[in-house]
């Protein structure tokens, strides 16, 4: 009965422990980008201003995402994503480039990224 007892009380106070520090090791939230100040671009061309790894703007479905700060997060190698930084890139989204849709679950934090609508 006492190794249960010593046993129960081990494994709460480690089950403690890892909450009180679990903000230590848990991933940070997604920090939603502000949205552009309406009117400040007017075309795909300033989205294509927006091309390198560390300034990643997308159109996909006439909306404009900035991805930068997504890109460490990608399931996949960033540098499928950086081939479409500053482009219209609906269709490379709405095939993944395999012809496969993207999930539910990536149209939501696709969402958490937007930024404007593009205007033609």
């Amino acid at each position: 009965m006492r190794q249960l007892f010593l046993f129960a009380s081990a494994a709460f106070w480690l089950f403690l422990l890892g909450f009180a520090t679990s903000q230590r090791w848990l991933p940070a939230e997604v920090e939603t980008p502000q949205p552009v100040a309406s009117g400040e671009f007017q075309a795909l061309s300033e989205v294509a201003r927006h091309k390198t790894a560390d300034d990643c703007w997308m159109a996909i479905n006439d909306q404009v995402y900035d991805l930068s700060h997504y890109l460490p997060d990608h399931p996949s190698e960033p540098e499928i994503i950086v081939a479409w930084c500053g482009r219209e890139a609906s269709e490379a989204y709405r095939t993944k480039m395999k012809g496969r849709a993207h999930s539910a679950r990536a149209d939501r934090l696709l969402a958490a990224y937007r930024i404007a609508t593009l205007t033609p």
